[in-house]
């Protein structure tokens, strides 16, 4: 017996020669060109931003003054006069201030703020990992699309062929009008098959070009791929490691866990005393200039920023509680995932290996007998219902393979099943 190919769908070129994109394309154009997720980089960006202000210094201040004014002062000038000098013993200043912060408040600030705009890249790469389970979603669609539509047009050709040779028969007498009129009618189930995949294949580009964000008409954008399933998976063991190192919302908690100490440690550098520097200009009449320094430092006494060190020493706990709980949805993830690609391999291999050859073999038997006069039309109709019926659930099962290896990459967070 002849074994099954399996099925690998290469359609032709698009028509006015535009070449059909592969994954890897249609991946690079969605990352190059999505809306959402340009928008979304700049949340990293923004960031980047934040860092240059957590690292800035205290600016210094700077006041000067006017005093001892006297606005009713005169004085007697070289003539003997009395001259109005309200400003004749004034006393100007200038000063000058900066606060000192201690205990590394501004470092502190800026490990902070980095440890940030990591999280906030790693947001990032979770909802690109997100959008691309969607992307791939839709690139299988599209896929199957093509499959059942190629399906449903071969069927139609068989379909065509019998009538031709039934018409003859009827021609020669060897057929009743009527058994020839339900088998025309049986061919509308074959043209509704046609119709209904073109609709399906059309609605699947419109939401590729959407994630994408690609103008393109439909009539001029297609994709190329394999349309098959692989018969092998790694052990369970292996795609767990893998998503323990690769999901980005994992590795997104475990950063908020160090993010929560470094705002410990920053909440305990602010209950710190910083001292203020100050440095005075000014003259006092006769003294023509002097200068004075002088530092102030606040009494921490009631306020040491105690509820901040509380609050951010249970930030800790809660998320490394958060962490210990993505670590667990990772495994479920993964576990639930590996399953589904199994349950489906497993009803896919019967299907490749015998149902497949077994419904086109009994299609044709009855067929035959049928042409002969050994089986009636009732037999032969049920027959190719069947043989339809199994190869649209093969090519239904292939896409639910495709969709479930997706979801895999999905769950481990990297590409692990092609």
């Amino acid at each position: 017996m002849k074994k099954l190919i399996p099925i690998v769908l290469f359609l032709p070129p698009l028509v006015l020669g535009q070449t059909a994109l592969t994954w890897q394309d249609v991946k690079q154009k969605f990352e190059s060109s999505n809306p959402t997720l340009r928008a979304a980089q700049l949340n990293i960006d923004e960031s980047r931003a934040e860092e240059i202000t957590a690292y800035l210094r205290p600016n210094p201040g700077i006041g000067t003054g006017l005093d001892q004014i006297v606005p009713f002062s005169t004085q007697p000038s070289p003539t003997g006069q009395q001259v109005y000098r309200p400003l004749a013993n004034n006393f100007p200043s200038l000063s000058i201030n900066y606060l000192h912060e201690r205990d590394h408040k501004r470092e502190l600030r800026l490990e902070s703020a980095r440890k940030s705009t990591d999280i906030a890249a790693s947001t990032y790469a979770d909802q690109e990992r997100t959008m691309l389970f969607n992307l791939r979603n839709a690139f299988v669609q599209v896929l199957q699309a093509k499959a059942v539509q190629q399906n449903a047009r071969v069927n139609l050709a068989y379909w065509d062929r019998e009538l031709d040779v039934n018409r003859k028969r009827l021609a020669a007498g060897d057929l009743a009008q009527v058994d020839l009129d339900r088998l025309e009618l049986q061919r509308v189930q074959f043209e509704s098959d046609l119709e209904t995949a073109l609709v399906n294949l059309r609605t699947a580009k419109i939401q590729i070009l959407t994630l994408m964000n690609d103008r393109t008409a439909i009539d001029r954008f297609d994709v190329t791929g394999a349309y098959d399933f692989l018969d092998r998976l790694q052990p369970l063991e292996e795609f767990r490691d893998a998503a323990l190192g690769a999901r980005p919302d994992l590795k997104e908690a475990v950063q908020n866990v160090e993010l929560a100490k470094a705002n410990h440690q920053l909440a305990v550098a602010n209950g710190s005393t910083d001292p203020t520097f100050s440095l005075d200009l000014a003259r006092n009449p006769p003294i023509p200039f002097y200068f004075g320094i002088s530092i102030s430092i606040p009494l921490r006494i009631f306020d040491r920023n105690q509820g901040e060190k509380a609050r951010t020493a249970v930030d800790i706990r809660r998320n490394e509680h958060a962490e210990d709980a993505t670590k667990a949805q990772v495994y479920s993830d993964v576990d639930s995932a590996y399953y589904t690609v199994v349950s489906t391999l497993n009803l896919l291999r019967p299907y490749r290996d015998k149902y497949l050859k077994l419904a086109e073999d009994t299609r044709n038997r009855v067929a035959f007998s049928y042409q002969n006069g050994g089986a009636s039309l009732l037999d032969y109709l049920d027959a190719e219902k069947s043989y339809r019926d199994t190869r649209l659930a093969y090519l239904t099962l292939i896409g639910s393979y495709l969709t479930a290896a997706a979801q895999m990459n999905m769950a481990v967070g990297r590409e692990v099943i092609p």
